[in-house]
């Protein structure tokens, strides 16, 4: 369980700071190679989530989303500092426990 959270995680990380650096580069006239890394970064986000040992792709890809979610919240927490309000905890309890269903609920 803990390799799943890891590698989510990961994936998070790259997705969001890829992310942030393409939008450096497009939104606040930051060099190209701002893009540029974002971009590999975000390429890296395609690949680290097949690293998960679930059997099918639309399941965790769902259940990633609830992390990034999380992450997503932490973020703009901590780079962008926008201190989170109520909703936005309350949302993010939502989107764990969502994934924690998706992932480990018994299946038969």
């Amino acid at each position: 369980m803990l390799l799943t959270i890891l590698i989510f995680i990961v994936a998070g990380l790259a997705e969001i700071g890829g992310g942030y650096l393409v939008w450096l580069w497009l939104r606040e006239s930051k060099p190209l190679w701002y893009g540029i890394v974002g971009g590999v970064f975000l390429i890296l986000y395609g690949i680290i989530p097949t690293l998960q040992s679930f059997p099918a792709f639309g399941r965790v890809y769902a259940a990633y989303g609830g992390v990034f979610v999380i992450l997503a919240v932490l973020w703009g927490w901590l780079v962008d500092k926008k201190t989170p309000d109520v909703y936005d905890g309350i949302g993010a309890a939502v989107c764990i426990v969502g994934v924690s269903i998706m992932l480990w609920a018994p299946r038969s």
